[in-house]
């Protein structure tokens, strides 16, 4: 990670870590990148709904036009919808405008390159020194040189009848829940799968500006379960402030997070020949449990870091079609570069029709481990990691485990945060070794008392 991009871009709360001075010098820096003495750069930007997000996308937009490049607006529209956009009409590269999960006054910016993967390497780290130069080096359009702004629904509009366009069934009959999270699908959710002929039972789609995530959307899934349940639904899907994140109810408003739906789609896969090799790529955080259900169907699971590029490098490198986060991410590489909610749960719709099974059915043979992940807000998680007494604290805890279990303590690649996640053969133990954790990060002074640490449970 760099000093400002980690890896879901330059992220933290709004004019204090990320500013509007640092979103105009990303503008100009794209612009004048991309820019060549026969045609000027072509830039899309989507945004979802903070407030803050408005000030990013007008100081973006001045940073590329002032280098001579044109912006083409989405306005409020998901992550996935801006990589296929940038990788299906031509763009030189993407801009999304969120913070995905974290609450409203945080914000961040996320480019995606012209084959719709999220950029990294050498532009980065060109962009991360333009960022801490003292003066800005790079030429002023002007004249006829001097960019445009330009307003594309359309290609939203495209992006919607992409999705709809992928669903092979009727979802005529079918009774869904969507919790949209007051966020970037309000809108595109209720649309698609309206389209599709189900008929939809939508919550949390009042966005003001300030309640995005807020108690509500793929990391906050009890209202979404309690619709459900009351309104005798056939499943719901949550998604995160983005869109790149689906989590799904089954019809008895139980939770289906991200490896329960790598389960349900490789079986899946594997049976229809769309599964390259028998393998699934999933990161260290999934749960011992996916990987242990899946060998009974020949199927293997592909270990990576955390965070979604590593995942779809892993896919990449190796050809394999289907990845995911536990955190619901997933990717499904015939139709898309990066997580995408909406398209995750079309998919897990078509599978449950195809199958002729109620939801929870599909979940048939899966079983895991008790895990439970602690995200502890701090004040420096590079030194809470690096600090000897924090690493014996979690060693300790290791080694009682032995091989019934595992311990891991990373940072959060974009929040102040760090993440304890203990996996052993009961929730008891796991609440008592992860506590024991925290108390030694909490001892040591690390712990934001203005930020409550939060639990992830199952997510």
């Amino acid at each position: 990670m760099g000093k400002y991009f980690g890896t879901d871009g330059f992220r933290g709360e709004a004019n204090r870590v990320l500013t509007a001075q640092h979103a105009f010098r990303i503008g100009r820096f794209l612009g004048n990148c991309f820019s060549t003495e026969d045609r000027p750069a072509k830039i899309l930007i989507g945004k979802d709904t903070r407030r803050s997000s408005y000030m990013f996308e007008y100081a973006l937009a001045a940073g590329i036009t002032a280098s001579g490049g044109d912006v083409y607006l989405l306005h409020v529209t998901t992550t996935p919808s801006v990589s296929y956009v940038v990788r299906s009409e031509d763009f030189d590269c993407g801009i999304m405008i969120s913070a995905s999960h974290n609450p409203f006054d945080d914000n961040g910016i996320k480019l995606i390159g012209g084959n719709g993967e999220k950029i990294s390497g050498g532009m980065i780290e060109q962009l991360e020194q333009y960022l801490d130069a003292a003066e800005d080096s790079l030429p002023l359009a002007t004249g006829v040189r001097i960019g445009r702004t330009v307003d594309y629904v359309v290609g939203r509009n495209r992006y919607i009848g992409y999705l709809i366009s992928i669903a092979a069934h009727s979802f005529k009959d079918l009774k869904i829940g969507l919790d949209v999270a007051n966020g970037s699908a309000w809108e595109m959710a209720r649309a698609i799968f309206n389209a599709l002929g189900a008929r939809t039972f939508v919550i949390h789609n009042e966005p003001d500006g300030f309640n995005i995530n807020r108690g509500c959307g793929a990391t906050h899934i009890a209202s979404l379960q309690a619709l459900v349940k009351e309104k005798q639904l056939d499943m719901g899907f949550a998604f995160d402030g983005d869109g790149d994140r689906c989590i799904a109810v089954d019809e008895q408003g139980e939770v289906v997070n991200g490896d329960r739906i790598l389960y349900i789609l490789a079986r899946y896969m594997k049976e229809q020949g769309m599964l390259p090799k028998n393998m699934v790529a999933a990161t260290q955080m999934s749960n011992m449990g996916l990987a242990k259900s899946l060998e009974p169907y020949g199927i293997a699971v592909s270990e990576t870091e955390v965070g979604d590029r590593f995942v779809y490098t892993r896919m990449v490198e190796n050809g394999y079609t289907l990845g995911g986060e536990k955190t619901g991410h997933i990717i499904l590489f015939k139709y898309a570069t990066t997580g995408d909610g909406i398209l995750t749960a079309i998919k897990l719709t078509e599978v449950m029709l195809e199958r002729k099974k109620k939801f929870s059915e599909l979940l048939e043979g899966y079983s895991e481990f008790p895990q439970l992940q602690i995200n502890v807000r701090v004040y420096d998680k590079d030194r809470v990691i690096a600090d000897p007494d924090v690493q014996a604290a979690a060693g300790a805890e290791a080694d009682a485990l032995g091989g019934r279990g595992r311990v891991i303590l990373r940072r959060s690649g974009t929040e102040p945060v760090v993440r304890v996640l203990v996996e052993a053969p009961e929730m008891d133990i796991c609440r008592a070794a992860s506590g024991r954790i925290t108390d030694a990060i909490d001892r040591k002074g690390y712990v934001d008392s203005g930020k409550e640490a939060s639990s992830d449970g199952v997510f």
